[in-house]
């Protein structure tokens, strides 16, 4: 960690150094220019004073100034730094002198002074342009504000990015069937949540898995007596009571084995929505049920969709009053299928306890067959396919219940 803290740190020093070079570097390099500018038409101003009564070389000796006569340039290519010299020069003095660059290879230009018998020039060296050393004034700054971009990147790679990783991975836990564990990455206690989350997952998927093996194992150990006790039904004569009984466990067992299942293992496919339901409601009495569907495709679990649907239309049959009406429309972004019934319904109290597994109402526990999972695997089923199971209450009176999928799956 503390490696990583040193590694943010000098790049920040390092992109900083470089941004603050690439605003700051050119006006500081033009205030040398302007200030060399000014302490050299001084020494200007006083060695044409001096020339005018001795010759150059005694003032070369005597001063001890870089004077040399007799010189010939080649061509006049100024370049930058020796036009802005030349500019501060004729602000300062009375004219302008000729600015020459040095051609022998140090960074310096050659100044044209005044003189009554010949051309005197001047060398004046240039300060160096390089990037490196930086400027003390640069560095400084550099070095605060490379702090603070250290300390923002650290926050954001090894706190922040741990986090949001951390938060996506919680809302997908119970949607996803065996959610991936988490990296241990960025800062100490960013990785103990990670360990923690990653723990969590273990014993969650431990606890599914007993779970899930329980009730199979139930519900596989109950369909052989059924199936004996079938058989015997149908060789010997039988109560209508101990059928009804039968069929009750047989569907009770079923409830069981696919709320075990849960469906997450299924593949999602993409077909029509309308022609789903059309032919699950094929196999109820056409006087019980009224299908308003609208052409709608998505992608979903078929097998885990309608076992839901049908428990959803066995519930309303059950407990509710005839007829069933089943609706299936856009609404805003999500699909949604209804099945509205003329009953009752559930009281608003007992809704949020409906949805719980093996919770069944006062009113549900004469029905036949039933052990409170059916509104428990739609509401699993409705999850899986990125939306919710709703009540709701009609505007025309009785009691819908809704299962919300999400469109970005169609």
């Amino acid at each position: 960690m503390l490696l990583r803290f040193i590694l943010f740190l000098t790049l920040g020093w390092a992109l900083s150094l470089g941004l603050l070079q690439q605003l700051l570097g050119q006006r500081l390099e033009r205030a040398q220019m302007q200030q060399l500018g000014r302490n050299l038409a001084e020494v200007i101003k006083l060695s044409q004073m001096v020339l005018e009564r001795f010759p150059p070389a005694l003032v070369a000796e005597l001063s001890g100034l870089p004077l040399a006569t007799n010189i010939k340039f080649a061509g006049n290519q100024q370049g930058n730094r020796d036009r802005e010299l030349r500019l501060e020069l004729c602000k300062q003095l009375r004219h302008c002198p000729e600015v020459r660059p040095n051609k022998s290879g140090e960074a310096g230009v050659w100044v044209e002074l005044l003189s009554p018998l010949e051309p005197v020039w001047l060398y004046v060296a240039l300060p160096s342009n390089r990037w490196w050393p930086p400027d003390p004034m640069l560095a400084s700054y550099s070095l605060i504000s490379g702090t603070v971009i250290a300390g923002a990147l650290f926050l954001l790679l090894e706190v922040q990015r741990p986090l949001h990783r951390l938060e996506n991975a919680l809302g997908r836990v119970g949607l996803e069937q065996r959610p991936a564990p988490l990296p241990k990455e960025g800062a100490v206690e960013v990785q103990r949540l990670s360990g923690r989350f990653n723990s969590m997952l273990a014993r969650l998927e431990a606890s599914e898995t007993e779970r899930a093996t329980m009730l199979a194992g139930i519900a596989h150990d109950l369909k052989s007596p059924i199936t004996r006790l079938r058989l015997r039904l149908a060789v010997e004569s039988a109560s209508p009571q101990a059928q009804a009984d039968l069929d009750a466990l047989e569907r009770i067992t079923g409830q069981f084995l696919l709320f075990a299942g849960g469906g997450q293992g299924e593949q999602k496919i993409l077909l029509p929505l309308n022609e789903l339901i059309g032919e699950l409601s094929a196999r109820y009495d056409d006087k019980y049920l009224e299908l308003f569907l609208q052409p709608l495709q998505a992608l979903v679990q078929p097998v885990a969709l309608s076992r839901a649907l049908a428990n959803l239309i066995d519930n309303a049959l059950c407990y509710g009053a005839p007829p069933l009406v089943i609706q299936l429309i856009k609404e805003g972004s999500m699909v949604l299928i209804s099945i509205t019934d003329q009953g009752n319904g559930i009281c608003q109290s007992e809704r949020e306890q409906a949805l719980m597994p093996f919770h069944r109402l006062d009113s549900s526990r004469s029905g036949s067959g039933h052990c409170g999972l059916g509104l428990a695997i739609a509401s699993r089923v409705a999850e899986l396919h990125g939306g919710k199971l709703e009540f709701r209450d009609p505007p025309d009176g009785g009691f819908s219940v809704c299962l919300l999928l999400s469109e970005d799956l169609s």
